[in-house]
């Protein structure tokens, strides 16, 4: 490239960034809303209810569900103690949030001292929904077994409550009831 086209580039961008420059500095007519001057006052009526009626309440509901998350996960990994937790996730709302992350570690910790006391680490209704399973034949024998032997420890350790105790029996009834049909559909 010669020194010429090199200097005729240069102006060119010069002249470009001039004009821009030109017609930043001096517009042509300024607006301070894209709005026409009519409906100002009405956009901002709309604006003003909006942040004074829907604001609050998603900032309430958004409290709500945050706080309501630890017996979320009490409730889905079965924690035994899922109803203390309710109770402190209720408290923590009524104390500004400050109970919380009380309430959010509970529900991830392990439960190991109730199952010493216990023999589980489960809450009833896991044991219950497991047995509608059972009954419904979703689960594998292998599954129905490890539930036996959780209730059996459990009955060792004098603790099962009666509806419990009648899963057990129906569990008990099941396992002696399917080696005999097994043998039967053999001979047959």
């Amino acid at each position: 490239m010669t020194v010429r086209a090199c200097s005729r580039i240069v102006a060119r961008i010069v002249a470009a960034v001039a004009a821009a420059v030109g017609a930043v500095a001096l517009p042509s007519a300024a607006q301070a809303s894209f709005l026409p001057p009519e409906l100002m006052d009405s956009m901002a009526t709309v604006i003003a209810w909006f942040v004074l009626v829907a604001v609050p309440i998603g900032v309430v509901i958004l409290f709500w569900l945050v706080h309501v998350m630890p017996e979320k996960i009490a409730e889905r990994r079965h924690h035994p103690q899922k109803d203390a937790i309710h109770t402190l996730c209720l408290l923590s709302l009524l104390f500004g949030g400050l109970l919380w992350p009380l309430a959010w570690l509970w529900a991830y910790t392990k439960p190991v001292a109730h199952q010493m006391a216990y023999g589980t680490d489960k809450h009833e209704d896991y044991f219950s929904e497991m047995g509608e399973k059972a009954e419904s034949g979703e689960l594998l024998q292998h599954e129905i077994a490890h539930l036996r032997d959780e209730l059996d420890a459990m009955a060792k350790k004098g603790n099962l409550p009666p509806t419990l105790q009648a899963l057990r029996r129906d569990l008990a009834a099941t396992a002696t009831a399917t080696p005999v049909a097994g043998a039967q559909g053999g001979s047959a």
